[in-house]
């Protein structure tokens, strides 16, 4: 059940609704969609970035 480790513990089911509702208190509803999207792009940015550098040390290989 304890699917995802951090440094002082395990969060679980009630961690992460209180986290939710602290982040809906200090952002609003109207903002929350905004951020999810620029934290989409963000991370398939980092991807992509992560897909091209082992591409390249793929090509420096041969």
């Amino acid at each position: 059940m304890y699917s995802l480790s951090i440094v002082s513990g395990f969060i679980g089911g009630p961690q992460v609704i209180i986290i939710l509702v602290v982040v809906l208190l200090l952002f609003g509803g109207r903002k929350i969609p905004e951020l999810m999207k620029g934290l989409g792009s963000g991370i398939k940015e980092f991807k992509n970035a992560s897909k091209d550098d082992s591409e390249e040390k793929i090509e420096e290989k041969k």
